[in-house]
């Protein structure tokens, strides 16, 4: 009887050990899950709240270590954590797993109602168009992640305009190369790189158009002596630039220590004060005698201006290559309204005014008034040191040939004192006329 009873003990445990061995293997069956979402969070406990160790992306394996609650305990890289069962698939059809329209139900939940595995992002749409593989510009100021998801690790911060390289494409994300690292960012973080239209001919920049300057108003006065200099600077040393007989008409512009600026023949200079009065002086005959005879001097010297005015075929001086050689020492100065000197800056006839002051040769002011000095050139004529003048409506702009078919003249505020070319833009479609002064 014993003997039955341990033989009917020993076919138990039998069966027990069978049984314990199959359930075991199952278990070993069903150790092994796949991450069924894009993004899963690994925490460090079974916690929605607790601490996240990784982030598991779409398709990647896990070992299940076991369970707790709504929870599967798994190790993913050698990290052991805890990750929600919604977000697994068990690589086995045991019974260790819900049915399978339990899980799907729940990856249809999940997918609806993820909030910490998407970003709120993916609900925007990519406005700039189909986002292909190739080079990009960033849009604005975005963070590279370490993998598609909001939550995840920054790697680097990407400034707008910044050029990376689309490498891969997953939903709302896009894989770039940067010149230094590689990471995710949202394809709406991406715009096209357009290619910069390439110009071969250089944009010429207009020169500033010359206002009338402002002048104290003029008035007309009469020399009340019978011989009178008019000079270059307000003061008896400086060079004389034309001497006037008595009674002679001038135009005076300003009165500074004693001297009249005045304009008289065209040229401008310095008398003392003292030798002009309002009203003509009267005259004995033989001083009428006199002033006839010089204002037939003067009447001489206007026909032969005259004649000289007409011919455009005029020698240039030799002074010419000196004028170019000193205005080219002032390039790059800076350009000023009003300006007449390096210090101050230049306008364009504050600039050649200064230049031919220089060699004892006094202009007018303003470059209207330069259309006044000198005699007339044609432009199949130029030579270097000639004034050339410019306007859309009038005179406005006036430089210095320096040959060559090339100008050197005050030209904007960003550019100051520059050289251009005569026969293209600005100053070819502008060009009014030229003058010879030398």
């Amino acid at each position: 009887m014993k003997s039955k009873m341990n033989i009917k003990s020993i076919f138990i445990m039998a069966i027990i050990s069978l049984a314990s061995l199959l359930f075991i293997n199952i278990s070993l069956a069903a150790n092994t899950g796949t991450i069924n979402v894009d993004v899963a969070n690994l925490r460090e406990t079974a916690d929605a709240e607790s601490k996240i160790l990784e982030q598991i992306t779409l398709n990647q394996e896990v070992e299940i270590e076991g369970e707790e609650g709504d929870w599967y305990q798994v190790t993913y890289n050698h990290i052991t954590g805890y990750v929600s069962k919604e977000l697994v698939t068990v690589n086995s059809n045991s019974q260790t797993t819900k049915d399978n329209n339990q899980v799907s139900e729940n990856s249809t939940q999940e997918n609806n109602t993820v909030t910490e595995n998407t970003t709120e992002e993916s609900t925007e749409t990519d406005s700039t168009g189909e986002v292909t593989l190739g080079e990009y510009k960033i849009s604005e100021n975005t963070r590279l992640k370490l993998i598609p998801s909001i939550n995840a690790t920054d790697v680097i911060e990407l400034k707008t305009d910044e050029t990376v390289t689309v490498t891969e494409i997953m939903n709302g994300w896009a894989c770039v190369e940067t010149q230094t690292t590689k990471g995710w960012l949202r394809k709406d973080k991406l715009k096209k790189d357009e290619p910069v239209q390439e110009t071969t001919e250089e944009v010429q920049e207009e020169p500033v158009v010359e206002e009338p300057a402002q002048e104290t108003p003029i008035k007309t006065q009469y020399v009340n002596s019978t011989t009178v200099n008019v000079r270059q600077e307000a003061n008896t040393s400086s060079t004389i630039v034309t001497t006037v007989a008595l009674n002679t008409e001038v135009q005076v512009y300003s009165e500074e220590n004693g001297w009249s600026k005045v304009k008289v023949n065209n040229v401008e200079g310095y008398i003392s004060s003292s030798l002009l009065s309002n009203t003509k002086q009267e005259t004995s005959r033989g001083q009428s005698t006199s002033r006839r005879t010089s204002s037939t001097k003067t009447t001489t010297n206007k026909a032969s201006q005259t004649t000289t005015a007409q011919t455009t075929n005029v020698p240039a001086s030799g002074n010419g290559s000196s004028i170019v050689a000193t205005a080219k020492k002032y390039l790059g100065s800076k350009y000023t309204y009003g300006g007449t000197s390096p210090s101050t800056g230049f306008d364009c006839s504050g600039f050649t005014s200064y230049i031919f002051k220089q060699y004892g040769i006094s202009l007018n002011r303003t470059a209207a008034g330069q259309y006044s000095n000198g005699v007339a050139v044609s432009r199949a004529n130029l030579q270097p040191g000639d004034l050339v003048m410019f306007g859309k409506s009038g005179i406005n702009h006036v430089a210095i040939y320096i040959g060559g078919g090339q100008i050197i003249h005050a030209s904007t505020p960003s550019t100051g004192v520059r050289i251009d070319s005569l026969s293209t833009g600005y100053y070819n479609n502008n060009y009014v006329g030229a003058r010879r002064v030398l």
